[in-house]
Order: structure tokens, then sequence, then C-alpha cells
């Protein structure tokens, strides 16, 4: 029977060394743990790192946790599934990001001055350039979600001064791109319309509103998911209305729908 430090640990420490020993049981004693491979365990990763994101934007502070929780078990499974062929350690991701945190915030460990976050940023790509990076870029995922990659290359661009000075540039540029976009879309004959002209420039109004955002502090990502919630609040309402007068929302004008739209908008 597998042997595990008591759930009493009080430090972080102890409970650190806790999960460590688990992740060993599991691992020697498990069938479904000992079959796991970085490859087979990567979706499963992705998918508890929406689950944290739900339970941020729900602000639920116990799911929070317990997300929290089910990444740090991932991180430790993948340093333990690496052990075992001699790549690296925990101990060797540890102080990995341990001497990078160090290196890359010398206001803090050396003798560098810095006025505000933003000069700290700045730092923060200057040092990845001589790390060896060769674009102030390389570090954005090509996979990340095209929402998300938008205000990364933004922020990366931003940290080596490549900004609008002010707010108000960056609306002028939204107007431009609307306008843009308007004179491809609104086609008379839209059998001729350029359809890749008209997606480029819908990319182009998108991306620049992404960039506003980013001047008034607002994440694109978090408002529009809770735009989403709010919509689907909403129209499950409006389904839940309609099923309560014996009414199919197919059946329905759309007169109709929005009397109850109305009305989900007050809750």
């Amino acid at each position: 029977m597998p042997l595990t430090p008591p759930s009493s640990a009080a430090t972080p420490e102890k409970a650190f060394s806790r999960l460590l020993n688990i992740m060993d049981d599991l691992r020697l004693n498990c069938p479904w743990d000992k079959k796991q491979t970085m490859e087979s365990l990567r979706h499963l990763t992705i998918e508890e790192t929406y689950e944290l994101s739900d339970a941020i934007l729900s602000g639920d502070s116990s799911e929070i946790r317990k997300e929290l929780g089910d990444l740090m078990l991932h991180l430790v499974f993948y340093a333990r599934i690496a052990s075992e062929t001699g790549d690296f350690s925990i101990a060797d991701v540890i102080n990995g990001i341990c001497d990078k945190l160090i290196n890359r915030h010398p206001h803090i460990y050396s003798d560098v001055s810095v006025a505000d976050e933003h000069d700290v940023k700045r730092n923060w790509e200057q040092i990845k350039l001589k790390e060896g990076n060769r674009s102030v870029l390389a570090g954005v995922p090509a996979s990340l979600p095209a929402l998300v990659k938008a205000s990364r290359i933004q922020e990366k661009a931003r940290g080596v001064g490549f900004d609008w000075e002010e707010k108000g540039q960056v609306w002028a540029k939204v107007e431009e791109e609307i306008q843009e976009f308007r004179n491809e879309f609104n086609a008379e004959d839209e059998t001729t319309m350029d359809h890749a002209r008209a997606e480029s420039e819908f990319g182009d109004l998108l991306f620049s509103l992404i960039n506003y955002a980013r001047f008034i502090n607002i994440n694109p990502e978090d408002a529009l998911e809770k735009t989403n919630r709010k919509f689907i609040k909403r129209f499950q309402y409006l389904e839940s209305k309609a099923k309560e007068n014996g009414r199919e929302l197919h059946e329905m004008s759309l007169a109709e729908m929005d009397v109850f739209w109305d009305e989900a908008k007050k809750i």
C-alpha cells in the first residue's frame, strides 16, 4: 500500500512534497497514470487551463483553488515523466524559472532603475533578445487563439517602443479600418465582392479594436467571453419563455422573440 504524508501538512514545502510523493505512487502503481505521456496529457492540460479561466471569470475562489491544483498536478506529472528519461527533474524546472525571474528583474536583484511597469516590460523584452531570441515576437505561441495572440503581439511590440502615443490615435485607426471594411463589404452586388479583401479588412478592424482595448485597460478576451455568457443567459431565458408558452423558436417571429429578449435584458 503506497504511503503519503498526512493531509495535515501545513507548510508549502510539506504540501508540495506530499504532492510529489503521491505523483510517485500513482506513476508506479496506477494503470492509467503509468500509461500517460507528455503527448497524451497535452490536450488535458489545455482543457484544465480553460477550466481555470472559467473559474476566474466566475469569481469562484473555491473553484479557482481546485483548478490551480489540477494544473499543478499536470506540471508535476510532466516533470515526473521527464525525470524517468533523465531529461530534467522538477527541481530543474523550479530552479530554471527562479533563475529566469532573477535575470529578468534586474530592478529587484541588481542595480537597474525603472519608473513603472512599462519600463519593466521593455527591459524584459530586451533581456530576452540578449538571451538569444531572434525576434520580440518569437515568444508568442503559434497555436494561441487569434484574439489572445493579437493581444500578446501588441503587448510585445509595445515592450520595445513600437506603439501609438495616445489612445486618440488608436481610435482614429479603428474608424479608418471601419471605413475600409465598409468600402469592401458594401458592394452593391455581393456576388462580385472580393471576399478575400473583405476578410482582410475585417481582420484589420478586429486588430485595431483589440489595440484600442489595450489602451483603455480592457482585456478583449475577457470582455468577449463575458458577452458570450451574457448572450447565452439571455438566449436560454428566451428558450424557456417560449417553452412556457407552448411555442418553438422557429415558429416565432423576430418581434415575438424580442419581447422575451427585452425581458431577459432586465434580469
